[in-house]
C-alpha cells in the first residue's frame, strides 16, 4: 500500500503540478480521446480497467446494441471470475431503445436501473480495483462511436476509497440509484408502449453522419448514381492503368466494397459498343444485370443473359454464366472482337478451363478482372493472366476504415466441452448435435445477438451432414432453420435465400455454398461452427454479413473456437498479419485495437488461451507455409522477390526467413531458384549481416553498412553526424559496441566461425572501411551486392519499431544475446547469464513468468507481479543477504547500476523476452528465504520505473491452462 500512496502522489503531481517529475506516473490524471492516427480510442481503457476490476458502476444516458456488444464478452468473462457491476441508465429524449433493455437483460452478472430524472445526462464509469478506483469521467456514452470513432474528450483519475473525488461519485451515483427503477420485463413491455417510434434513432453522439455508399445526382439525371470517394480514386487508378496503354487490370477489392457497381461506373467511362459480363453462378446475374442497368441506364433490350435458360445473346451488355459461355457452339458464334470490354467476375476462380478457354478466345479493348481474394492454392497466378496490372486493391481493414461495410462485432466464444473433451479435429457428429451442444449454441447466439428487428443468420458447419443434423436439432428447439449443401438445386437455395431475406427462416446452415458469390445484404449473424482451415476461407464467410443494410446497425460474427491445432490462422485473418512472426500473432489476440471505425474483436478468456495453446503449439515455419507465402508475393510481382518485398507486400517477416536459413540467398536455394554463385565467405557475410541486422533493433550497425554502401571509406565524425541527423544515441560505450560487433570481438568463437572468422569492418586512421574481400564482392558480383542492398532495405525498414535514442524499447522483444549488444557488454554472455548478470554498469533480469511443472525444485523461483508497478523477485538459489551480488543489487542505485527488467510469459514463447523497463529495489521488502530443496535464497520487491501497459500485464500473469 505505502508503494501504491509514493506512485499515486507522483502521479498527482506529474498531473497537476510539474509533468518533468522523473518518478513513475502510472496512476496520473489521463485525457482519453478516440485518435485513429495514433490507433487510440476510449474504449481499449475502458476495457482494460474492466477486465481488472473487483467491481463497477457505470452511470450513462444511452446505451446502443453496438456499444454494450464490445463489452458482452468481458462482462461474461467477469462473471466467471465471481465480479459483478451495476449500471444506472435513463430514458432521457428516448435514445435508448427498448431492444438494448433486452439485451442488458441477458447480462446476469449486471445490475440496471433506470433513472427518470429529468434531463439525465452522464456519463461517467468506476471500477473497484481492491486497493483503489478508477474512474472514466467526460462525454463518452456507451455508444461503439462514443467509445471508438467520435472525438471526445474524458479524464481518468485514480483515487484511494478514502478519496474526496471517487465519494463524491460513488455518494451522487446512490443517490440516484435507490429512486430508480429496477429492470425488468414488466418495465421494458411499459416503455415499449410509450416509446415513440417517430424518434430519430442515430446515434446522437456520432458526429458525422454515416455516409450513404451512393449518392442520386438529381441534376443530370435520377437513374444515374455517381460514385463515392473510394469509387472515384479506383476509376482514376485504372484509367491510369488504360493510359499507360495496358489493355488489362486487376480489381482486389474485400467482399462488400461495391465491386460490382465500380465495373459498371469504369463500363460507363470507357463507353463500349459491346460489353461482356461473366460469373461463375447463375442466381448472381440478374442482380449484376440490375445494377449496370442502374448506373449505365438504357433500355431492357440492351441488357441480356445469357445462360441455361436464357440466351438473349444479342444483348449490347451481355451477362453470361462461364458454364454457357465456355461451350463451344455458345463460344463460336462470337466473333472474338465483338466485346471491347470484358469482365470476369471472382477471378481467382479463373484456373479453370473453361475460364482459359474464354479468356483466350476473346480479345477486347480491355479486359477487367475482379476478385476479393487473390491468393490462390491450386498453383495458377492470376497476377500473371492480368500482366501483373493491379488496377485498384482495398482490403478488409481498410475498406472498415473508409465505412463501405457494415461494422462488425467478432466473438471468439469457447465451443463445449463433452463428457470433459473439448470439441477438436476429430470430434464425431453424435457430440456434435448432441442436445447439451445444441443447447450451448442457442445460449451463445442469444447471448451476443444481432442487430435488427429479427435475426437473419448464416451457420457456416464442419460437414454436411452436421448441418442437416444440426438444422433438425435448432427447429426442434424453435428455430427455424434449413440445411443446404452443395447437393441443393440453384432454385432451392433461392427459395431459402429469399425466405431468409422476408423473415420466414432464421437460419441457413451450409458448408461451404455461401463462402463468395452469394449476396444476401440483411444477413446481421454469422456463426462459424467448424475449424479455421485457411484465412482466405475465413474472410469469405465473415464477409458475408459485412455489406450494408437499412435493417441492421451492424453484423455479430460467432466463432466458436475449440480445441483446433488451426486456431492461429483466426487472429491472422482478422488482423491481415502474415507475417508467421508467433509474437506478432499473440499479440493480434490479445490487443484487437488494429481493427478500426467501431468494429471490434474480442474473445472469451478460455477461447484466448485455446488460440495462444495453438500458437505455441503450431510451426509457422514449415517450408510449405513458407514456400506458399514465397509463391504469393512471387507471383504478385512477376519476379523472384527480395526480403524487402515481403515486408511491402506485409507478407513473412523478413526475420522469420532469417533465422530459420541464415540469409535469403540460401532461402532461393531452397525453393529452388536459379540464382548466381556466390563464394562460401560471402555466403558468411550474409548470414552475419542478416542476423544481426534484419531485426532492426539497433539502426548504428544498419546506417554505417548504408554510408560504406555509398562510399568506400567512412570517417568517424562522418558516422557520429549521420546518427545524430537520425536522433540516434552517440555516447563511447554504444560506438565501441558496433565496433565490437563488425569486429566480431563481441561474438562467441561459434558465431565467429559462422561469420567468416575476420572483421567485417575495420576502423584504421580514423575511418571505416569493409575488408578488402567484401569491396571486391562488391565490385564484382551483382548477387552478392543486391543482397545487401536488400538487407539494408528490410533493416531499415524493421528499425521503425523500436526508438533509435535508446538501448531498449519498450514491450519489444529480446533475447539474452540482444539485451549483451544493446547494453553495450563487450562480449556475448548470454550462455552463462541464466537469470541475470551485473556488468558494465547494468544489470539485465531474465524470467519466465510460468515455469514448466517438472521443473527442478533448485530453479523454480516464485517470481511474481504484485501488481503493475511491482515485481516480486527472487535471486538465484544458495544466495544469502551476505552474498556479494546480493548486496550489489539491493545497492543498485547507491553502485550506479541500472536493473533492466525482461519477463516471458512461458518458455513456449522461445528465447526472446519483452523489456519491461528499468526497476529499483524496494530494501524495506528484502528477505531470506528457503526454497523447496532447503537452499537459501533472497526475494525482494522491485518497483517498476513505469507501470505495466495493462493488456501486456494482463497476458503475462495469466495462466496457460484450458479449464473452466
Amino acid at each position: 500500500m505505502n508503494n501504491l500512496i509514493r506512485s499515486l502522489e507522483a502521479s498527482l503531481h506529474r498531473g497537476f503540478i510539474d509533468k518533468q517529475l522523473n518518478k513513475s506516473g502510472r496512476y496520473k490524471p489521463k485525457l482519453l480521446v478516440n485518435n485513429l492516427k495514433k490507433n487510440e480510442n476510449v474504449l481499449s481503457t475502458l476495457l482494460e480497467e474492466l477486465d481488472q476490476s473487483k467491481s463497477f458502476i457505470f452511470s450513462v444516458a444511452f446505451i446502443t446494441e453496438s456499444g454494450l456488444a464490445t463489452l458482452k464478452s468481458h462482462f461474461l468473462d467477469l462473471d466467471r471470475k465471481g465480479v459483478k457491476g451495476r449500471i444506472l441508465t435513463s430514458t432521457f429524449l428516448q435514445f435508448n431503445q427498448p431492444k438494448v433493455f433486452r439485451e442488458l437483460m441477458k447480462i446476469k452478472n449486471v445490475e440496471v436501473r433506470l433513472t427518470d430524472l429529468k434531463g439525465f445526462h452522464s456519463k461517467g464509469y468506476i471500477f473497484d480495483h481492491d486497493t483503489h478506483y478508477s474512474l472514466i469521467v467526460g462525454s463518452s456514452n456507451l455508444t461503439a462511436h462514443a467509445l471508438k470513432v467520435n472525438y471526445e474528450w474524458n479524464v481518468k483519475l485514480t483515487s484511494l476509497e478514502n478519496g474526496e473525488i471517487v465519494h463524491h461519485f460513488k455518494s451522487q451515483f446512490e443517490e440516484v440509484w435507490n429512486q430508480a427503477s429496477v429492470l425488468s420485463e414488466e418495465w421494458i413491455e411499459k416503455y415499449e408502449k410509450t416509446y415513440s417510434q417517430a424518434v430519430d434513432k442515430r446515434d446522437f453522439d456520432q458526429i458525422i453522419e454515416m455516409p450513404t455508399q451512393y449518392q442520386t445526382n438529381a441534376i443530370e439525371d435520377a437513374l444515374k448514381i455517381v460514385p463515392n470517394k473510394m469509387q472515384q480514386a479506383a476509376l482514376q487508378e485504372i484509367e491510369a492503368v488504360r493510359a499507360a496503354g495496358k489493355d488489362k487490370g486487376l480489381i482486389i477489392s474485400a467482399t462488400g466494397t461495391g465491386k460490382t457497381y465500380l465495373s459498371a461506373f469504369d463500363v460507363r467511362r470507357f463507353g463500349p459498343k459491346r460489353m461482356l459480363f461473366i460469373v461463375h453462378r447463375e442466381q448472381i446475374l440478374n442482380k449484376a444485370k440490375s445494377d449496370f442497368k442502374r448506373i449505365l441506364g438504357g433500355v431492357d433490350e440492351d441488357f441480356g443473359i445469357l445462360s441455361g435458360t436464357n440466351k438473349q445473346a444479342n444483348a449490347k451488355y451481355l451477362f453470361a454464366t462461364i458454364q454457357t459461355i465456355s461451350k463451344e457452339e455458345t463460344l463460336r458464334q462470337f466473333d472474338p472482337q465483338e466485346f471491347d470490354y470484358v469482365l470476369i467476375d471472382e477471378v481467382h476462380k479463373a484456373g479453370a478451363a473453361s475460364y482459359r478457354k474464354v479468356i483466350d478466345y476473346f480479345k477486347p479493348q480491355f479486359f477487367m478482372g475482379m476478385t476479393a481474394t487473390p491468393e490462390r492454392t491450386d498453383d495458377f497466378n492470376i497476377y500473371e493472366l492480368f500482366d501483373y496490372n493491379i488496377a485498384y486493391e482495398i482490403r478488409l481493414q481498410e475498406a472498415l476504415e473508409e465505412d463501405m461495410l457494415s461494422p462488425f462485432h467478432y466473438f471468439g466464444v469457447t465451443d463445449l466441452d463433452i463428457n470433459g473433451e473439448n470439441v477438436d479435429d476429430a470430434t464425431i457428429l453424435t457430440k456434435l448435435v448432441n442436445e447439451e451442444r445444441v443447447n450451448h449454441i442457442i445460449d451463445k447466439v442469444n447471448y451476443y445477438g444481432f442487430s435488427g428487428e429479427k435475426v437473419k443468420g448464416l451457420i457456416f458447419c464442419s460437414r454436411k451432414t452436421e448441418a442437416k443434423e444440426l438444422s433438425r436439432a435448432l427447429s426442434e428447439k424453435g428455430l427455424r432453420t434449413v440445411a443446404l449443401t452443395g447437393d441443393d438445386s440453384q432454385e432451392e437455395r433461392s427459395y431459402r435465400v429469399n425466405q431468409l431475406e422476408n423473415g420466414q427462416l432464421d437460419y441457413i446452415l451450409t458448408v461451404d455454398i455461401f463462402n463468395e458469390g452469394i449476396d444476401i445484404p440483411c444477413i446481421n449473424q454469422v456463426v462459424m461452427l467448424r475449424q479455421t482451415q485457411s484465412s482466405i476461407i475465413f474472410i469469405q464467410q465473415l464477409g458475408r454479413g459485412l455489406r450494408k443494410h437499412d435493417s441492421k446497425d451492424f453484423v455479430t460474427i460467432i466463432d466458436f473456437i475449440g480445441n483446433y491445432k488451426n486456431n492461429y490462422l483466426i487472429p491472422i485473418a482478422l488482423s491481415g498479419d502474415q507475417s508467421q512472426n508467433k509474437d506478432n500473432i499473440r499479440r493480434h489476440t490479445k490487443d484487437t485495437s488494429y481493427i478500426k471505425g467501431v468494429s471490434t474483436i474480442n474473445f472469451e478468456e478460455i477461447a484466448k488461451k485455446r488460440i495462444f495453446s495453438a500458437i505455441n503449439n503450431s510451426n509457422l515455419t514449415t517450408l510449405r507455409i513458407l514456400k506458399d507465402a514465397y509463391i504469393e508475393v512471387k507471383n504478385r510481382l512477376g519476379r523472384v522477390p527480395y526480403l524487402y518485398d515481403f515486408v511491402m507486400q506485409h507478407s513473412i517477416d523478413p526475420v522469420v526467413i532469417v533465422e530459420k536459413y541464415t540469409n535469403y540467398y540460401q532461402f532461393l536455394l531452397k525453393m529452388k531458384e536459379e540464382v548466381p554463385t556466390i563464394t562460401n565467405y560471402e555466403n558468411q557475410v550474409l548470414t552475419m549481416l542478416s542476423l544481426e541486422l534484419v531485426n532492426g533493433k539497433r539502426k548504428h550497425e544498419i546506417l554505417l553498412v548504408e554510408l560504406l554502401m555509398q562510399q568506400e571509406k567512412v570517417e568517424h565524425g562522418e558516422f557520429i553526424n549521420r546518427l545524430i541527423e537520425e536522433g540516434c544515441t552517440i555516447d563511447e560505450e554504444t560506438i565501441a559496441s558496433v565496433k565490437g560487433i563488425y569486429d566480431l570481438s563481441f561474438f562467441t568463437q561459434t558465431f565467429k566461425k559462422k561469420y567468416g572468422d575476420k572483421p567485417i569492418i575495420t576502423l584504421q586512421e580514423n575511418s571505416f572501411s569493409f575488408n578488402d574481400s567484401i569491396r571486391v564482392s562488391l565490385e564484382k558480383n551483382d548477387c552478392f551486392k543486391t543482397m545487401v542492398l536488400d538487407i539494408l532495405l528490410s533493416s531499415k525498414e524493421k528499425s521503425k519499431t523500436y526508438g533509435c535514442n535508446q538501448a531498449l524499447t519498450l514491450y519489444e522483444k529480446y533475447s539474452r544475446k540482444d539485451a549483451c549488444k544493446l547494453l553495450n557488454w563487450q562480449n556475448d554472455e548470454s550462455s552463462t547469464m541464466y537469470g541475470y548478470k551485473t556488468k558494465h554498469g547494468t544489470c539485465p533480469i531474465f524470467i519466465t513468468y510460468h515455469k514448466k511443472d517438472e521443473i527442478e525444485s533448485s530453479v523454480n523461483y516464485g517470481d511474481e507481479f504484485l501488481s503493475q508497478d511491482v515485481l516480486k523477485w527472487y535471486t538465484r538459489s544458495n544466495r544469502t543477504l551476505n552474498s556479494n551480488e546480493v548486496q550489489t543489487i539491493i545497492d543498485a542505485e547507491k553502485n550506479h547500476i541500472d536493473l533492466h527488467i525482461f519477463v516471458k510469459k512461458d518458455d513456449d514463447e522461445g528465447s526472446d523476452f519483452y523489456y519491461l523497463g528499468q526497476a529499483k529495489p524496494d530494501k524495506s521488502t528484502v528477505q531470506q528465504d528457503v526454497m523447496k530443496d532447503g537452499k537459501p535464497v533472497v526475494h525482494m520487491n522491485m518497483v517498476m520505473e513505469q507501470g505495466i501497459d495493462g493488456k501486456l500485464y494482463q497476458y503475462i500473469i495469466e495462466g496457460n491452462e484450458d479449464g473452466e
